[in-house]
C-alpha cells in the first residue's frame, strides 16, 4: 500500500513548476513549500528533488543562479523560464485530464 507522502510518478515536475511559478527559490525552500501547500501530505526528499531540478534546468524550463539565502548562506535559486511557464500550462492540463479519468474509475457511481 502506498503512503500519503509517495508522489505519483511524473507529478514531481508539475509540482516543481507550480511552486517556482510563485517566486524564485532554493531547493530546501521548494521542498518546504510543497509540504506546506499540501497540508503536510507531500514530502520531497533531496534524492528526488535535485535530480528533478537538474532535469528541468536541462529542458530549459527553469534556470538557476547562486545567491545568498535568508540566513546568508550561498544557495542555488531556481526560477521559471518562459518555456517553463508554457510547460506548466501543458502539464497542468494533462494532470487535470488524467486525474479526472482516474476519478471516474475510483469514485463510486
Amino acid at each position: 500500500m502506498s503512503k500519503p507522502t509517495d508522489l505519483v510518478q511524473g507529478t514531481l515536475d508539475l509540482l516543481l513548476l507550480r511552486v517556482l511559478s510563485l517566486e524564485p527559490m532554493h531547493g530546501w525552500a521548494i521542498a518546504q513549500r510543497i509540504r506546506q501547500m499540501s497540508n503536510e501530505q507531500l514530502r520531497v526528499g533531496q534524492s528526488a528533488l535535485y535530480p528533478a531540478l537538474h532535469k528541468l534546468e536541462q529542458q530549459g524550463w527553469i534556470e538557476a543562479q547562486w545567491a545568498a539565502s535568508e540566513n546568508n548562506r550561498r544557495a542555488k535559486y531556481y526560477k521559471l523560464t518562459a518555456a517553463g511557464r508554457k510547460a506548466l500550462k501543458a502539464e497542468t492540463a494533462e494532470w487535470e485530464r488524467l486525474s479526472s479519468a482516474i476519478s471516474l474509475i475510483v469514485k463510486p457511481a
